[in-house]
């Protein structure tokens, strides 16, 4: 009966089992898929790197154009507001000195100052440092340098932020 099942092997073949064979589609399905895999784990480690090494292009304000701070009526005598020079916070002041603008970061430890109509001063809520708003130097607290003084032009009633200048 051997002899008609053709199923059937005979002899030394019948001790050794037939090997599996990869198909080429499987296999080149396995190499597509660890490249893909190696490849995007690459990608997720050198993004946030280079991502850190170029630093993003700034808006046209920083690069040296005027930028609006807003109108002598929206800043009235006696009072001082937090408006964006590009990427910083400037803080403009309006007191008996005219219209003035300092650097909004504190100098002791970074924080966002901003202005008390109480007492009149710029004032860090950070540690309470308070600083003076006609020449931006430190009246009390623990900044140790004054403000950075930001250039400002007034131009009829619009008030503009000078980048570097």
């Amino acid at each position: 009966m051997a002899a008609l099942d053709p199923e059937r092997r005979v002899g030394p073949e019948a001790a050794t089992p037939a090997p599996e064979v990869d198909s080429p589609g499987r296999r080149r399905f396995l190499r597509f898929l660890l490249s893909f895999s190696v490849f995007s784990t690459l990608a997720m480690v050198a993004a946030p790197i280079v991502g850190f090494l170029i630093p993003p292009k700034t808006s046209a304000g920083a690069a040296g154009g005027k930028v609006l701070a807003g109108t002598t009526a929206d800043i009235v005598a006696g009072t001082g507001t937090v408006v964006a020079l590009g990427s910083k916070p400037v803080i403009v002041t309006n007191t008996e000195a005219g219209i003035l603008a300092y650097s909004a970061v504190c100098t002791h430890l970074g924080c966002i100052v901003g202005f008390d109509t109480t007492t009149k001063h710029i004032v860090c809520p950070c540690h309470d440092g308070h600083f003076n708003p006609a020449n931006g130097a430190v009246v009390s607290g623990p900044p140790p340098r004054p403000l950075a003084p930001v250039a400002v032009s007034v131009e009829k009633d619009q008030i503009f932020l000078v980048p570097g200048g």
